[in-house]
């Protein structure tokens, strides 16, 4: 669906950005992540996921900066809220966290025209053994991907680390849904699938900036998309997770744009 905020955009020759460049993302990344570090203590059972949106909007205005996704092809809202079997885009309501509940919060915002877009997982209270499995297993394979960026890599070994660390563990790697450049633009080039082949697609390079945010699967990889054209869910109804990072590759690697300034990108709760 055109109206979702993560589908393939169609490829181009990536932008290689500057070291001025890089500052900005810096800046924009940090937010972002300042912006989920706050949400961390107030992701509790009894609390709406609309209260969680009002607080970032908040946050992310009294900084100074703009919440990329409000008014975004028709979005309304400043972060997206996927409660458990919900893949990505759960849209902000009057629903409580239920003690038990797994969600991703995702956020974008806009610094100096720079855009640092990240996602993470909360629980509300303590989870399940298989959410936490589940999370786990998300979480190592982004840092798997993050760990084999640096120029001459391809887009494809990113993919292909990806889903062959979280097809090993027995779940499944969504597949209609992807990561992307960012940078002054919310959705560039390129497309970071998170399946692949190793070896192919476009050379990582010096200077490129996009997002890993595998989606993850208890069950089957199946998703569909609500009436509300925003709301993607699995079809056999199993947990999902996500998280996701805005990274930048350097001359030797990779820089995380997105790190959590007090270390909660995967919150205590859900960590071993």
């Amino acid at each position: 669906m055109t109206d979702l905020l993560d589908m393939p955009v169609r490829e181009a020759a990536p932008k290689l950005h500057s070291a001025d460049d890089f500052a900005g993302m810096r800046k924009a990344g940090r937010l972002a992540a300042e912006c989920l570090d706050m949400l961390t203590d107030h992701v509790r059972p009894g609390v709406t996921t609309e209260a969680l949106d009002d607080l970032a909007r908040s946050f992310v205005l009294d900084h100074g900066a703009l919440p990329a996704c409000l008014f975004y092809r028709g979005y309304r809202h400043t972060v997206c809220t996927s409660i458990n079997h919900v893949v990505c885009h759960g849209i902000p309501g009057p629903r409580a966290l239920r003690e038990g509940d797994i969600v991703n919060i995702d956020v974008t915002v806009i610094v100096d025209g720079w855009h640092g877009d990240t996602s993470r997982m909360y629980g509300a209270g303590p989870v399940s053994p298989r959410a936490k499995r589940l999370v786990d297993i998300t979480y190592e394979s982004l840092n798997r991907a993050l760990a084999i960026v640096k120029p001459g890599a391809t887009v494809g070994d990113i993919g292909h680390i990806i889903q062959t660390y979280v097809e090993a563990n027995r779940c499944s790697v969504v597949q209609d849904f992807c990561g992307h450049g960012v940078g002054r633009v919310f959705h560039d080039s390129p497309n970071i699938l998170h399946y692949g082949r190793p070896g192919t697609g476009q050379v990582l390079k010096p200077g490129m900036f996009f997002t890993i945010e595998p989606m993850v699967n208890l069950g089957r990889k199946d998703v569909k998309v609500l009436s509300d054209g925003w709301t993607a869910v699995t079809r056999d109804k199993s947990l999902s997770a996500q998280c996701e990072h805005s990274i930048g590759v350097t001359e030797t690697g990779v820089e995380v744009f997105t790190a959590s300034p007090m270390g909660l990108f995967q919150p205590e709760i859900l960590s071993a």
